[in-house]
């Protein structure tokens, strides 16, 4: 099922995507909730980042041919960073292309959703701790990532990562999906998540032999090849099957 986030005149709840509409949702689904008998037209629906994490991990080079693209060696281990979680934002919001930046990149990626706390899982049992997925686009200033050396900077600004445009619940990341991202309709990226060096099980173990995971944290799982820059004016797209489509449009400050 599609779970969403979402803004219905001055009040932001969960809900449940319909063919007509949201199915309103009472609480949160990361601890008690419970289904309303009443659904939301799309049309009096504003869709938001569908979760708002404590912390946003990501996986570096995690694609072959990205890693060959940027003239990396393919790592070892999964190569972890991590993004504030205030880069969140959500479908249709506006990505600001920061003005001291001139090269701002598009990375297409399957982002996980955590449902419950996992400290020093293993890989076997990580499907236990996942609540779903979401499309990603882990925006990087690419000229500030080279000069800096390390990518705090390049990923941090405020709107640099867009999440949506829903949680899907029942989805299988071992399957070949599609990860594609167009830029005013043009495809920039095509991938899938069969692709990727590490899976999702393997960088679950990883990243929580580090950390603890919170439920509705997100771990994104990297990007295909193909990344490149963006402009103000441009529409860029995130679509992964059985998830559906982020967009937003990136402007200028």
């Amino acid at each position: 099922m599609k779970i969403v986030r979402f803004k219905t005149g001055n009040d932001i709840a969960y809900g449940l995507a319909e063919g007509a509409g949201v199915t309103l949702y009472q609480g949160s689904p990361f601890v008690v909730w419970e289904a309303t008998e009443t659904l939301i037209p799309w049309a009096a629906v504003q869709l938001l980042a569908p979760v708002l994490p404590s912390k946003v991990v990501c996986i570096g080079k995690n694609f072959f041919e990205h890693t060959e693209e940027m003239g990396e060696a393919i790592p070892d281990e999964p190569l972890m960073f991590l993004k504030p979680a205030t880069a969140v934002v959500g479908p249709n919001a506006r990505v600001v292309y920061p003005p001291v930046s001139q090269e701002v990149h598009h990375e297409a990626e399957l982002a996980v959703v955590i449902g419950k706390v996992a400290r020093n899982i293993r890989a076997e049992d990580a499907s236990q701790y996942v609540f779903g997925y979401t499309a990603a686009n882990d925006i990087t200033a690419r000229d500030l990532q080279r000069r800096d050396g390390q990518w705090t900077r390049a990923k941090g600004f405020d709107t640099f990562l867009p999440l949506g445009p829903a949680i899907e619940t029942e989805l299988d990341p071992l399957e070949r999906l599609a990860i594609i991202c167009r830029v005013n309709g043009e495809v920039r990226q095509a991938g899938f998540t069969s692709d990727m060096i590490f899976g999702v099980a393997e960088i679950l173990e990883f990243v929580t032999q580090v950390m603890t995971l919170l439920p509705g944290d997100v771990v994104l799982t990297g990007t295909p090849s193909g990344v490149g820059p963006l402009q103000p004016g441009d529409l860029v797209e995130v679509e992964i099957d059985g998830i559906g489509t982020l967009a937003n449009r990136v402007v200028s400050r």
